[in-house]
């Protein structure tokens, strides 16, 4: 009797070993690396580790993630892509159409952290752990300059919304349908926000709904969007982890908050927003419009002298909006003159004749921000060589060299654009300036210079796409 009972425990003993070990594989993930059933403890990242692969959920958007001149970008790419080199592992972009895709791929086990400019709400942190807040944003209606007019969520009753589905711009218009009644809106499937903008902007519907960060970007390609109100208050936009997933999310926190302190997120930011100036409405589609009729006749020159001092011609060319407005015969006060506007000093150094032969003045332009950034020193590295050597052209190489030696005297790094334009409009300043020695400068003008280019050549290359590109 007693070896009878020893027997059975000995097979329920078995049994139970059994069961678990089977539990634990299916914890441990499958043939990708990922969890089929996310959750528990430190299990995913040590599983994360072992695989050597990090797999996120993004989707294709200019403040998401995306694929630029130089290869992969966006801003959830850059800290994508930092937190896997701090984990030492590779990463896989899994790229789905849509939040409530990526939302479902997280929930299902087919990725471990959902990056896509997703906002923290009540709903998704009751199924998902929320990494550290990295971008705050408010929800934003947005209509078409000559169309709706809404001024508050009572105006909205009546009009043709839409917002795409299971996002957070629908859980708040469920929010507010308990105080507006009649509030009603359409929900898309097959469509991101960047493309509702657009169906905005051609007036197949009134009004959508956006973050304020994914507006200012997109107001620059159509112009005629405009906020019509603020839906929310300030909204902080998170990493989303499956749930159980408290290792990961401890490890996020942490390397997030040395990259905070580096001012690693801030070098982020500017890199992707630093150039988005207040709109001006008037002046950007004024813009788009001489990039159709004007710009087609100096292409080629552009190109050309691009070809020849290795540079983008697209940065030349919105280099020459910003001088010239790609007036060949443009002149200044000040004697500066051509499609570059260089001096008459400038322009004897480069062997240039006559400034205002458009092709003349584009090379020596190209030429001249060749050489200056040539001279700056091997310690500053691109992006920020181009807009160090952009602002040397419009306030001339000696201030740049006064405001990398201001910048180390504050503690900042000289070799940063995101510093040195912090320190720029300081060489106004008399107890600033008056110890350097090339002296005053109105320093806040090629802070504004820099960004205005940047920004039109930014839209000048989503203008340049082709027709659903």
């Amino acid at each position: 009797m007693l070896g009878t009972r020893r027997a059975f425990l000995n097979s329920l003993f078995a049994l139970t070993i059994g069961v678990a070990l089977q539990l634990a594989a299916c914890d441990s993930g499958d043939s990708t690396g990922v969890p089929k059933t996310p959750g528990g403890s430190p299990a995913l990242l040590e599983q994360i580790r072992k695989s050597g692969e990090l797999v996120v959920l993004t989707r294709n958007a200019p403040t998401v993630y995306y694929v630029g001149r130089d290869g992969l970008a966006g801003p959830e790419y850059d800290m994508t892509s930092a937190f896997a080199k701090y984990l030492g592992v590779r990463v896989k972009y899994k790229v789905l159409d849509n939040v409530d895709e990526i939302l479902a791929a997280l929930k299902a086990g087919e990725g471990h952290i959902a990056a896509s400019g997703l906002t923290e709400t009540a709903a998704r942190t009751k199924v998902f752990l929320a990494g550290p807040e990295y971008q705050e944003v408010r929800q934003q209606v947005i209509c078409r300059r000559g169309g709706k007019d809404p001024q508050d969520v009572g105006d909205l009753v009546g009009i043709k919304l839409a917002v795409i589905s299971r996002s957070s711009y629908a859980y708040e218009l469920r929010k507010l349908k308990k105080r507006y009644p009649g509030l009603t809106w359409q929900t898309v499937d097959d469509a991101d926000t960047e493309e509702l903008l657009e169906q905005v902007w051609r007036r197949k519907i009134d009004c959508t709904v956006a973050d304020s960060n994914i507006v200012k970007i997109n107001r620059r390609y159509h112009p005629e969007l405009t906020v019509a109100f603020d839906l929310t208050a300030p909204q902080p936009l998170v990493w989303y982890m499956p749930a159980g997933a408290t290792g990961l999310q401890r490890e996020v926190q942490r390397w997030f908050a040395r990259y905070k302190r580096e001012g690693k997120l801030a070098d982020v930011i500017e890199r992707y927003y630093g150039f988005v100036q207040i709109f001006d409405y008037v002046d950007t589609r004024r813009y788009i419009h001489r990039i159709h009729a004007r710009l087609p006749h100096y292409k080629t020159m552009f190109k050309s002298a691009a070809e020849r001092y290795d540079e983008r011609w697209t940065l030349l060319a919105a280099q020459a909006y910003q001088e010239s407005h790609w007036n060949p015969r443009a002149t200044s006060p000040t004697g500066v003159r051509g499609m570059m506007m260089l001096t008459l000093r400038t322009a004897k150094q480069l062997g240039i004749k006559d400034r205002l032969r458009p092709r003349a003045s584009i090379l020596g332009g190209a030429e001249y921000l060749s050489d200056l950034r040539s001279r700056l020193p091997d310690s500053i590295h691109e992006p920020d060589r181009t807009w160090i050597a952009l602002a040397a052209y419009n306030v001339g190489l000696g201030h740049i060299r006064d405001a990398r030696r201001l910048a180390k005297k504050l503690g900042k790094n000289p070799n940063s654009w995101r510093d040195l334009k912090s320190v720029l409009p300081l060489l106004a300043k008399k107890r600033y300036y008056h110890d350097l020695p090339y002296g005053y400068a109105r320093g806040s003008e090629p802070v504004r210079y820099v960004a205005r280019i940047r920004n039109f050549e930014d839209i000048l290359t989503r203008q340049l796409r082709p027709v659903g590109g």
